[in-house]
């Protein structure tokens, strides 16, 4: 995200105080990305079919196919997510730009057929419903799956403009023809979903199409053995799986879980809490694109190009002390700012939810939630640090411990009962971001000997 976070900062520079909110609200747009926005898009259209204050039956079967649609696509694509930002990011850093549309157009052939022979069997073998709707949540996998791998290079193109533009007329265009067929029940609402999504999709990968003109139309590059990081592949798919272990748990376990359409299942009493708390991160990404994503990114280049450079040992030290200062102030900002977020929800959490009239039940877990996912982002904070310092193994244990800690702690939450509902994730997230970020603190003391000292020896 440094290049697109580059422009934001110039826009932050501007004097005026709606120029510097302009930047903050691009940053955070763009920072929550499809994910949250897609959240947004789902309470929109379960808002827009309220009619004299009782919503809709079929509903309930949207919002929660799209949730299924979410976290099966993210977690499918989890293997390659990873391991192809790594091999784009290589590929741009030795300037051979030609090569990145093509393998961009192989990894979604790839995807598309895998992808879509798994749904396919999926659709066939074990949803229930119309042919349409079938037909309607293959259709959605295939392309959020598809989507996850161009976001890939969402990120590098500097029009941030554009791209907030592209992320507002695909999920406007999600909303309105989800509303404009709802007379089609839940088919109609799904089809608008897919409606809005290929065009979202179809949008970005014409950015990138602009972006990186290619001088061949497949290749797979990617996949050569050579080029693959299997510690890339795990830790992306050990993250994933980790965000949605609690949520499977809940919706399956025999008190929480409640069967809503087919063999789908949800859990009333936390999903509303869990994804109304993943809104609240909106701020914090926003500081965490402009600081975490280009401070530290400057400082890291200029660190390593002191080295490369055949800089003194001061100088060396100089660039490693104001990268470390960067990655502290960086997540003393985020820490700061989702922190001020999080206690202004904790106190008008019986609001919120009131306005979608729930109950107590949910406010107890709205606060637990909320203070867990701000424990999420200082993780994503050191994880992102990991990754620009290539500390891979770092970035897997940390991601394996979250999802071991998650799964085993929500467990144990759902033994002991309800008034227990919520802490296993913020448990998790507390120990895995205090995890993170003492693994964090040891790596950045041993940089130099791990820089210098760990290399191959030349000959």
């Amino acid at each position: 995200m440094a290049g697109i976070g580059f422009e934001l900062r110039r826009m932050l520079k501007k004097e005026s105080l709606s120029g510097k909110l302009q930047g903050y609200a691009f940053s955070a747009i763009i920072g929550s990305g499809p994910w949250v926005l897609s959240i947004i898009a789902i309470l929109a259209i379960g808002m827009l079919n309220t009619r004299g204050g009782a919503t809709a039956a079929f509903v309930s079967d949207f919002q929660v196919s799209i949730t299924y649609l979410m976290a099966s696509s993210l977690v499918a694509t989890s293997v390659l997510q990873l391991m192809f930002t790594r091999f784009v990011a290589d590929r741009l850093f030795e300037h051979r730009d030609a090569l990145v549309l093509p393998n961009l157009l192989g990894a979604l052939l790839l995807t598309v057929v895998v992808t879509g022979l798994f749904g396919l069997a999926v659709a066939g073998l074990w949803l229930e419903g119309s042919v349409l709707y079938r037909l309607c949540m293959l259709a959605g996998f295939v392309i959020l799956c598809a989507m996850w791998v161009v976001l890939v290079f969402a990120s590098t193109i500097k029009a941030y403009r554009r791209i907030l533009l592209v992320f507002l007329v695909g999920y406007g265009i999600t909303v309105v023809a989800a509303y404009g067929l709802r007379h089609m029940g839940v088919e109609g609402l799904l089809l608008g979903f897919v409606t809005g999504q290929a065009t979202l999709l179809f949008l970005l990968l014409a950015m990138v199409v602009r972006q990186y003109p290619g001088q061949q139309l497949l290749a797979f590059g990617f996949l050569q053995p050579a080029l693959i990081y299997p510690s890339l592949i795990f830790t992306g798919l050990f993250y994933n799986v980790g965000v949605w272990a609690d949520k499977v748990l809940f919706w399956f376990h025999a008190d929480t879980g409640v069967r809503i359409t087919g063999p789908l299942q949800a859990s009333p009493v936390y999903d509303l809490p869990i994804f109304l708390s993943y809104l609240s991160l909106i701020p914090g990404l926003a500081i965490f694109l402009i600081r975490m994503e280009t401070d530290f990114s400057e400082r890291c280049e200029q660190f390593y190009t002191t080295i490369k450079d055949g800089g003194t040992l001061a100088q060396i030290e100089q660039a490693k002390k104001d990268m470390v200062a960067s990655v502290r102030a960086g997540m003393l900002a985020v820490f700061k700012v989702q922190g001020a977020t999080t206690i202004i929800l904790l106190v008008m959490g019986g609001e919120i939810l009131a306005w979608f009239g729930v109950t107590t039940v949910n406010r107890a877990i709205l606060n637990i939630q909320l203070v867990g996912v701000a424990f999420q982002l200082l993780m994503l904070s050191a994880l992102n640090v990991f990754y620009y310092l290539d500390q891979r193994r770092a970035a897997l244990l940390l991601c394996l411990f979250f999802l071991v800690a998650n799964t085993v702690l929500t467990w144990v939450s759902l033994q002991f009962g309800p008034a227990f509902y919520g802490y296993g994730f913020g448990l998790a997230m507390l120990l895995t971001s205090g995890l993170g970020i003492a693994m964090l603190a040891r790596k950045l003391d041993l940089l130099e000997y791990e820089t210098f000292m760990l290399q191959p020896a030349s000959t």
